[in-house]
């Protein structure tokens, strides 16, 4: 068995964490517990690479034998992080590569005994958590209850190659997108029931890098 700490920005990646993922992933003996960022009894959100590199430090210094990987996203990442040279016209994909990259170099610069080079597997989300329901514009809504915005939710997938292409514009976020078709959205409730509907194995389809990062969490 494979213990893996979960550091998440809030109450949603929380759930589908729980209810999403570690299910998928108990057949391969791995284990999952999410953390929410910051103190005890926070509710997340504010993801400063600060706070991201206590919590993460904190975790691989108290359990020594377990994994810890991150479930933030792109899209309103918060402060601080490393600063990397991007060539133009690079990839999302290569994008957050690079930036995971000198994530994981710095904490490995500060935990060097505790073998963070083995240990830490920071993933970023491209852009949002909902990019990942738009795998399946109809499935995500009828997870919601609202089966008739199949096409409105599909006219927005097909805007792009991909579900982790949808942009990361104050406006245009996959999330704000999901607003602007359907106000009633609840990030928690509705995103753990469209994801469930939705299936991991669709996202893994239809999103590169989660599904590197999910193989990466099933070798383990």
């Amino acid at each position: 068995m494979s213990r893996v700490y979960v550091v998440v920005e809030g109450p949603t990646e929380e759930s589908f964490i729980q209810n999403i993922l570690a299910p998928a992933l108990w057949p391969c003996q791995i284990l999952l517990t999410p953390i929410i960022l910051g103190r005890p009894g926070h509710k997340g959100g504010n993801a400063s690479y600060a706070r991201v590199k206590r919590d993460v430090i904190t975790l691989l210094k108290q359990d020594s034998t377990a994994y810890c990987t991150t479930m933030l996203d792109l899209y309103g990442l918060g402060r601080g992080f490393p600063e990397v040279a991007l060539p133009a016209n690079i990839s999302n994909i290569d994008k957050v590569i690079r930036l995971e990259e000198a994530i994981k170099a710095d904490i490995v610069r500060e935990v060097r005994d505790e073998r963070a080079d083995l240990r830490f597997l920071p993933y970023l989300q491209l852009h949002e958590y909902e990019g990942l329901l738009f795998s399946d514009p109809a499935a995500f809504a009828l997870g919601i209850g609202q089966a008739h915005l199949a096409n409105r939710f599909n006219e927005i997938r097909e805007a792009f190659a991909t579900p982790e292409d949808i942009n990361d514009d104050s406006n245009t976020a996959p999330s704000k997108r999901v607003f602007s078709v359907y106000p009633a959205y609840r990030k928690v409730v509705d995103g753990t029931l469209a994801a469930q509907t939705v299936g991991i194995q669709t996202m893994r389809q239809e999103c590169p890098h989660f599904r590197d990062w999910v193989e990466t969490l099933e070798g383990l």
